[in-house]
């Protein structure tokens, strides 16, 4: 995912003028989930990005990564103890999200989520978003999780959904410039009912919170997590809105599902009309992209429902509502994914059972392409893979369907496409990669790392990476037969998706976060003293 992914998930755009350039033009910077594509391929047209890499050995005794043991590793700056969100990279600063295991700042050694922001070029830590637990506790947000949203940095601004369930605006200067807008940093970095700290200028400056939760009455399953995407003065955030503890009961069927803010106030400006809360499986973690059909935008989300959808960014006044209107959906879930051979409905979460849509759609060539799959936690099972005709309009499952692939597992990862080769790629929570061809759906070859892979694949330079759950990298061409050209073990799971910004490849595992880069000089941030922490809560809710 991005899903970016839990462990009970699963991780101003011009948009026109961006849909009609090349790759080519695009800007070097990696501002959000997807880079500067709105269409959120995993796709850099950089070059020289190393093919090989060696992310070295750690000093004795520590956490600190002795560079003169890598090779082709610029710098590493240490996380947390549970590193699921996906880095963004935008005007000189690199932001991740983590939790507190390793903390920074003696005010807050506690469990909180953490959006970590680092210097581009040195990894030197500059600033914080400090977000406490939600009193509910782990039946809202799982203890140690950390931050899961791969942060949209849009000029000055830095946009994201919390593990609160609030859709956050941030100063993307810290508090060195100044406190504006939103006044009690100090209060929300500890939470409520709790004595305030003093904001320094390592902390957040907080422009403007939604609480989905208290607004909208939304209730997380376990986590919250969303890639937010922005379109001129408008930021779009699916809700997260799912199960509670039974996985029966479904608290808040009435609450939408996906909606729009003005992204300059935080005004709540529209919601789905999908009324997808009564049909959700189990939580909604999916994040939306956009294309443009015939000059009109679409932005497109998966559902808890496992149907995906595309809206009119356009909130449409009615009842006294605004609401984004559907243009097209189509159920991604197979007939004989939903009863067995005599009829009788198949369960969820069977194995052979329906999914949701945990994972990006990908808007490309008037096509949108995602796969099925379920919150990792449930384990494999099969999936399904869709290419569908985005020019439509109406209830299109029967009439969009250009491919699909059925070859696939469930899968939380977004996929990947090639515009030189016209090859896709992408990878499912069984741990294998695959690639197809984008327009038919041709198989070409599969590669199993043997391990779960809850990230995505990126491609670059003519290369494929892509890391898994035992900590293996792998590295492999772009080429319709398989080529494996390094594959290496980080030390740690790797659980996010490495992306590529101004020539250097940012690469986050559990604990560290690596620049990668064919010009390293080997430049070491100070070093970071991991705090005692009792270990992380991954298994049975």
């Amino acid at each position: 995912m991005q899903i970016r992914t839990s462990t009970h998930s699963v991780r101003a755009i011009c948009a026109g003028a961006i849909l009609g350039l090349s790759y080519a033009a695009l800007a070097e910077d990696w501002p959000s989930w997807g880079g500067s594509d709105p269409g959120r391929n995993m796709y850099s047209p950089a070059k020289g990005i190393p093919t090989e890499f060696n992310p070295g050995k750690f000093k004795p005794n520590s956490e600190e990564v002795d560079l003169s043991t890598t090779k082709n590793v610029k710098w590493v700056a240490k996380l947390g103890s549970q590193t699921y969100g996906n880095p963004v990279v935008a005007n000189g600063k690199v932001y991740v999200g983590t939790n507190n295991a390793t903390p920074r700042d003696e005010r807050f050694k506690d469990d909180k989520s953490i959006l970590l922001t680092l210097n581009e070029y040195t990894g030197e830590y500059l600033w914080q978003f400090v977000v406490p637990k939600l009193a509910s506790g782990k039946v809202n947000d799982w203890e140690y999780l950390g931050l899961l949203s791969s942060p949209r940095v849009d000029g000055d601004k830095v946009y994201l959904v919390t593990s609160r369930c609030e859709v956050v605006c941030l100063d993307a200067n810290g508090q060195s410039n100044g406190n504006q807008g939103f006044a009690d940093e100090g209060q929300y970095m500890v939470g409520p009912g709790k004595p305030k700290v003093e904001v320094t200028e390592k902390d957040a400056d907080i422009l403007w919170k939604y609480d989905m939760m208290d607004e909208l009455g939304v209730f997380p399953h376990n986590a919250s997590n969303c890639s937010v995407i922005t379109l001129g003065d408008t930021v779009y955030s699916v809700t997260s809105n799912g199960q509670d503890w039974t996985h029966v009961n479904i608290p808040s069927p009435t609450s939408p599902s996906f909606i729009a803010l003005n992204k300059n106030t935080g005004e709540l400006i529209g919601e789905d009309d999908a009324h997808i809360g009564p049909n959700i499986k189990h939580g909604q973690w999916s994040s939306p992209s956009i294309g443009e059909i015939n000059g009109k935008k679409q932005v497109y989300f998966g559902g808890g429902d496992g149907i995906l959808y595309a809206v009119d960014p356009n909130p449409t006044k009615e009842d006294d509502s605004n609401y984004l209107k559907k243009i097209w959906w189509f159920d991604c879930v197979p007939p004989e994914y939903k009863v067995d051979k005599a009829g009788k409905p198949i369960k969820y979460p069977d194995a052979d059972g329906p999914s949701e849509i945990n994972a990006t759609p990908v808007f490309y060539k008037n096509r949108v392409y995602v796969p099925i799959g379920q919150d990792p936690e449930h384990g494999e099972g099969v999936g399904r893979m869709v290419c569908v005709d985005a020019t439509k309009t109406g209830d299109v499952t029967k009439t969009a369907l250009i491919w699909d692939y059925k070859g696939i597992h469930r899968s939380i990862s977004t996929v990947s496409i090639d515009p030189e080769s016209g090859l896709l790629f992408v990878a499912d929570f069984s741990g294998f990669i695959h690639c197809l061809d984008a327009e038919t759906g041709k198989l070409y070859w599969t590669h199993d790392m043997q391990a779960h892979m809850w990230g995505s694949t990126m491609v670059a330079d003519g290369k494929v990476y892509c890391g898994d759950e035992d900590g293996d990298f792998v590295t492999l061409a772009v080429s319709k037969e398989k080529k494996v050209l390094q594959e290496v073990n980080m030390g740690a799971p790797v659980y996010s998706t490495p992306i590529i910004a101004n020539g250097t490849m940012f690469l986050g595992t559990q604990t560290h976060l690596y620049a990668i880069s064919a010009d390293a000089k080997g430049e070491q941030p100070a070093p970071v003293k991991a705090q005692p922490k009792k270990a992380p809560v991954k298994g049975k809710k």
